[in-house]
């Protein structure tokens, strides 16, 4: 009886392996084949670009160190963790319902009757209950339980009796049998979405990653800014206190003293702006990380930090943007609309639900297990929808909708990808020759400012000249710390947009359950 049941759900397993969803096929890429070059883009390899860690990347041994911190410590991650494992046991409950649903139930029941005594009658009937009467031709009596009797030489009995039950049940209820692979359809979307969110999570850390490296660049650019206006506080200071001694002599108009006391204020203001930034910025650096943040791991300025800025090779394939997570985890959406689209056709068709139930029971409990004690039932069900006012056409048109608008979003994250690396190579084209101008600039300006001051100190040159030439260094020394921070920054962009660190791969949260690389699976729903 038993091997009946066994049978009728492995034959609903083996007719469970159709599915009605599309078959999954990558669209081409929206984008041009290559990455462009030539013009403001560099030339690059043509190999595609190389496994990679952000240590290749960010070398300084003191960032290294904070990105480490964070990787332990920042709620961002925690969050992306969690959501991680709540759909990873979205997908386990769905899978489920792949497989019947077994029940235990044990039950022991006991019931009791009342007192009497034998008496006898020639004839007559009698009726009575726990607490009723019977009355015949020569007797009467209590009974222990309701009923009547008739004879003409019989008794009427009430005995004092008790009953016990036992029973045990093993069933499943309401089984689907997945002929049509609704349930398998969900669960591939479950599966998908799971994916979906430990890429969302790989993109957090990448974001993440470069966030802490841009923090740290900004808190070394700002030092190179204070440093410039302590400088010239203290030039300017200078100044105002020659001028002053000038005024008094009586060789010096007032205006000169003034426009010199013009630059000092004006370093000085930017000096408490400067103060104020790099408190701002270790402030922001603590956020990032989730923990205080050493000193001693901070730059002392943007001189020093940018060579320790790996500039990626970037490969000219554009087939490379795959492996973003961002595009990663939009393929997958797609995929689970795809499998969707599946489930909502499988809800065209009949339903097939399977109930059965195997129980043992006995009034005895050493009997319980015997062969008479079993008893068995199966219950198939069948359902189909006849009218439903074009709902369930609707559920299909709808899953279809969301696919394409899955697959509109898939294109247009590539599309953005494709203009994130285009611009980032673009900007790396041109920095080196922006560099370079900036700091022969600085250079002259600063020559400039020694020669007009010297000029003044001896009285060939006015005193106007001298402040032109120290509010020009000051700009100058101002937009090539500027320029370097965004030379540094721009290798931190190449970093994000070309994705794939394979070290914050390796510390997805929680198990998978399969192994995948950083593109999606090839296989199809």
């Amino acid at each position: 009886m038993m091997r009946s049941l066994v049978l009728i759900i492995a034959a609903s397993t083996a007719l469970a392996g159709c599915s009605l969803a599309p078959k999954y096929a990558r669209t081409e890429l929206p984008v041009p084949p290559s990455l462009p070059v030539g013009d403001a883009y560099l030339r690059q390899s043509e190999a595609a670009l190389p496994a990679i860690t952000y240590r290749d990347v960010f070398r300084d041994p003191r960032l290294q160190q904070i990105i480490v911190q964070a990787l332990a410590n920042n709620r961002d991650l925690r969050v992306a963790a969690a959501n991680i494992a709540a759909t990873r046991a979205q997908y386990r409950i769905q899978r489920g319902d792949l497989l019947p649903q077994v029940d235990a139930s044990g039950r022991y029941t006991y019931s009791g009757g009342g007192n009497g005594t034998r008496n006898t009658a020639t004839s007559g009937s009698g009726t009575g209950s726990n607490t009723g009467t019977g009355t015949g031709n020569t007797g009467t009596g209590n009974t222990g339980g309701t009923g009547t009797g008739t004879g003409s030489t019989g008794s009427v009995v009430s005995s004092s009796s008790s009953n016990s039950s036992f029973s045990v049940d093993l069933g499943t209820t309401a089984f689907e049998l997945d002929l049509f692979g609704r349930i398998r359809s969900l669960t591939s979307a479950a599966l998908d979405r799971y994916f979906a969110t430990e890429a969302a999570a790989r993109a957090t850390r990448l974001t993440l990653v470069g966030d802490i490296a841009d923090a740290w660049l900004t808190y070394a650019s700002d030092q190179s800014l204070l440093k410039i206006a302590q400088d010239t506080v203290a030039s300017s200071q200078r100044s105002v206190t020659l001028t002053e001694a000038r005024l008094r002599g009586g060789v010096a108009p007032r205006t000169d003293l003034r426009q010199a006391q013009q630059i000092l204020f004006t370093a000085q203001s930017d000096l408490a702006q400067q103060r104020t930034a790099l408190a701002q910025d270790v402030n922001a650096l603590q956020l990032l990380v989730g923990a205080p943040v050493d000193t001693a791991l901070l730059p002392a300025s943007i001189e020093q930090a940018l060579p320790t800025i790996a500039t990626l090779p970037a490969g000219l394939d554009s087939s490379i943007l795959l492996r973003r997570p961002d595009v990663v985890e939009s393929e997958y959406e797609l995929r689970a609309t795809n499998a969707e689209i599946g489930a909502a056709r499988a809800e065209l068709f009949p339903k097939i639900s399977l109930t059965g139930i195997l129980g043992f029971a006995s009034t005895a409990l050493t009997s319980l297990f015997s062969g008479g004690a079993f008893n068995y039932s199966v219950a198939p069900s069948i359902s189909y929808p006849i009218f439903r006012a074009g709902a369930g056409i609707a559920g299909v048109a709808y899953s279809k909708a969301q696919r394409d608008a899955a697959l509109a979003t898939y294109e247009k994250t590539i599309q953005t990808a494709f203009q994130e690396t285009a611009d980032a190579l673009a900007r790396q084209g041109t920095i080196a020759d922006q560099l370079k101008a900036n700091q022969n600039f600085s250079a002259a300006a600063l020559d400039t400012y020694r020669l007009s001051d010297a000029r003044y100190r001896g009285g060939i040159d006015t005193f106007l000249n001298s402040l032109d030439a120290q509010r020009s260094l000051y700009t100058a020394q101002r937009n090539l710390v500027a320029t370097q921070l965004v030379g540094a920054s721009n290798r931190v962009t190449l970093y994000r947009v070309l994705g794939g660190d394979s070290t914050l791969e390796a510390t997805a949260a929680g198990p998978q359950p399969v192994t995948m690389s950083g593109a999606p699976r090839s296989e199809t729903n």
